[in-house]
């Protein structure tokens, strides 16, 4: 039988998701989409999992596309395979996404770290959206979030030269969140995640949402879209018993409910 492109591992609350195809560097074929996609939807749905580890390999985090695929395709057939629909299950996935950057991030593989939530990225890390030199231009976001991540100037310097960000000029420029040793890409992924899960399930997903918002609305449509959610968050028994373990001096036991 054939490897799986995709690995599924549990941590307790955490779920690890690891791109399997070492030898492409984990290319992203419409075969490894789908049981991307698969996967995460499995997980988004399972009341036991809190966040998700989202990684590749200590040489690439993701590459690209699966080029050979994009050569034999036409743009009729691009269009019918449906790819698209597999970024936005990626992006409509409610549970904290945490991806481990190790090697390379580019292309497709940039614009999949940037759907997630939180970046740790090793000190090896490199980030680019280089298809600019294929001809072609990012089709999976990465122009529009890309921007929004390090601003116009540097995002038209990265698509329209093919530059690539280090780790440390990914951090400067506002790419990731942290960058850590060589080897610790993994471990430190699984560290957020677990500070992540330990959280309640409904604060933190109605905070994932209210952030992701602050990109699509003016600023007081996005005020009003916080007030509603805290009003949300505010009548789950979690933050009752959030506010009463603080009152109390101790720990909270969070339910998610």
């Amino acid at each position: 039988m054939a490897e799986p492109n995709v690995l599924v591992e549990r941590d307790g609350r955490v779920a690890v998701v690891l791109l399997n195809r070492p030898k492409q560097l984990n290319a992203l074929s419409g075969e490894l989409m789908d049981e991307l996609v698969t996967a995460l939807r499995e997980l988004d749905e399972d009341a036991e999992v809190s966040a998700i580890v989202l990684g590749g390999n200590e040489r690439a985090f993701a590459a690209g596309a699966d080029i050979a695929e994009l050569a034999a395709g036409t743009s009729i057939s691009l269009y019918e395979d449906r790819r698209s629909e597999a970024w936005e299950s990626i992006r409509a996935v409610r549970t904290p996404i945490v991806a481990a950057v190790s090697g390379f991030c580019l292309g497709g593989g940039c614009e999949l770290a940037m759907l997630c939530d939180v970046i740790v990225a090793a000190e090896s890390a490199r980030f680019g959206q280089p298809e600019i030199n294929l001809g072609v231009l990012p089709g999976a976001g990465g122009t529009q979030r890309l921007t929004r991540a390090v601003g116009k100037a540097l995002a038209m310097d990265m698509i329209l030269t093919g530059r690539m960000l280090s780790a440390r000029e990914a951090l400067d420029f506002g790419l990731v969140a942290r960058v850590v040793a060589r080897e610790a890409w993994l471990d430190e992924a699984k560290r957020v995640a677990r500070e992540i899960a330990a959280k309640s399930p409904i604060s933190v997903r109605l905070a994932k949402e209210a952030i992701d918002k602050s990109f699509e609305m003016p600023l007081s449509a996005g005020v009003e879209f916080e007030r509603r959610s805290f009003s949300l968050a505010r009548a789950a028994e979690d933050a009752t018993e959030g506010l009463t373990a603080f009152v109390e001096k101790r720990p909270p036991e969070f339910k998610g409910k």
